[in-house]
């Protein structure tokens, strides 16, 4: 045996690193090759495999199969990445050749609703996809022709009804009326392209919602109806955890679904309210998050803060932005939706920053190969002057408005008025009550119709 300590001993041989499973998509990507069975002819078939990862969105894998026998040829995407922390349902109004262009990533998850033909295409129906919206349309009419001859001597009234729908379908993609269309994915997912990125798209709309629990069952996030949780850890999950002023309760990481830490802190800010920090740390990956909710009741109005931005003392300030706070920077054309990047607890600047990040690395179809170049010069001057502002090149105004009033940014001169920033309470319009939940609340009379109920049952 060979000392390799000993002088002259040869070096251990390193291990070589590694390589990455997902890869960003390029043109000289191994395909794996596999036999499969063709479910056509019952020969064998090849199915193709390219596990990549798309510039600014997440990990798929591309599957393609052709059988040389039957000539059956079919092709899907899947996502590889995580199940995202919210579902998210996508609104797009389309009325010109560009809107029927639009880049459109389906997941397995989605569901497609064409709004004014009162058409959907449930989930199970179609398989994951990366296409365009005119593509979508394309496909939906090839499906229901495929069995319209057999309808037509079977099912008349079938028929007609399907032939009606068709009719309009093809008058989609003529562009003789415009149409919603609305993409609904629980495990939020999937992407309808942003044309204006990264300013708000004026004809589509995202809004992000909680899961139900039959949705979290049917993405396998929740045990089945029935199933009781095997062990302890799994039952402390399952139950509610109690307001505690410090405590932490197990949860599955977001980026590897291993069991992780949430810890959880109740803190006081001065001249503001109490507020919940969440902070969640993987042992195994590595992932770190953080997330703050506001405490106590729901305010009667909401709130406009707006910030002059003129040194770095102005960057250094604490700021909390809930979940429901918008924000904007009028001089660079920057505005972000309310429930963008959750809660958080920071600074201006580390806002910014992260807000930097996420529209460098995150946005969908901004950058990459398949990106028009104009889009690509836009966004890469929009994300310049974003720069700026960080470095305090540019003087610049920060607005929060949050129809809950559960935003808040400090005051340095406190208790008196700050001569840069301004405050402003407004009455929440009714739309953003709808949005909130609080048009159909009850807070009189409600104990009346609870005993009510109690002795009808």
């Amino acid at each position: 045996m060979t000392d390799q300590n000993a002088p002259g001993a040869a070096p251990a041989a390193e291990t070589a690193p590694s390589e990455p499973l997902f890869t960003d998509i390029d043109a000289g990507q191994q395909v794996t090759e596999m036999e499969s069975y063709c479910m056509n002819c019952g020969e064998n078939g090849i199915t193709r495999l390219l596990l990549t990862r798309i510039p600014h969105f997440r990990e798929v894998i591309v599957m393609a199969f052709e059988c040389p026998h039957c000539h059956t040829r079919n092709s899907e995407i899947q996502s590889a990445g995580t199940v995202q922390e919210l579902g998210a349902e996508q609104t797009c109004q389309i009325s010109t050749r560009e809107d029927l262009n639009r880049q459109l990533v389906k997941s397995d998850s989605a569901v497609v609703r064409f709004v004014e033909a009162d058409m959907e295409i449930p989930a199970v129906s179609r398989r994951g996809a990366l296409t365009t919206v005119e593509g979508l349309i394309s496909s939906a009419i090839e499906d229901l022709s495929d069995q319209q001859p057999v309808r037509k001597h079977t099912d008349a009234a079938l028929y007609l009804k399907i032939e009606e729908l068709l009719a309009k379908l093809r008058g989609y993609l003529e562009l003789k009326e415009p149409f919603t269309l609305k993409l609904d994915d629980p495990a939020g997912n999937s992407y309808i392209e942003n044309l204006c990125a990264p300013n708000p798209d004026p004809k589509l709309a995202v809004r992000h919602y909680k899961r139900t629990l039959e949705q979290n069952r049917e993405l396998s996030l929740a045990l089945p109806e029935g199933v009781e949780p095997e062990s302890t850890e799994e039952a402390q999950a399952a139950e509610p955890t109690k307001e505690t002023e410090e405590g932490s309760f197990p949860a599955k990481c977001s980026t590897c679904n291993a069991m992780s830490d949430t810890r959880m802190h109740i803190v006081n800010i001065p001249y503001f309210k109490e507020v919940v920090i969440m902070s969640t740390a993987c042992d195994e990956c590595g992932y770190k998050s953080n997330e703050v909710k506001a405490g106590g009741p729901v305010s009667l109005k909401g709130r406009r803060i707006s910030l002059k931005i003129t040194d770095s003392d102005d960057l250094s300030r604490d700021i909390l932005k809930s979940e429901t706070c918008g924000l904007r920077i009028p001089e660079i054309d920057l505005e972000l939706q309310p429930g963008t990047l959750g809660g958080r607890f920071t600074t201006v600047e580390g806002l910014l920053r992260q807000v930097y990040e996420e529209l460098d690395t995150k946005v969908p179809f901004a950058k990459g190969d398949s990106a028009p170049e104009e889009q690509k010069k836009r966004f890469s001057k929009f994300l310049d002057s974003l720069n700026k502002v960080l470095n305090n090149e540019i003087e610049s105004t920060l607005v929060l408005d949050d129809p809950l009033a559960n935003s808040y940014l400090q005051n340095l001169y406190a208790p008196d008025p700050d001569p840069n920033m301004t405050i402003e309470d407004y009455e929440r319009t009714w739309d953003q009550n709808e949005d909130l939940g609080l048009n159909d609340i009850k807070v009189e009379g409600y104990e009346q119709d609870a005993e009510q109920t109690a002795k009808s049952e």
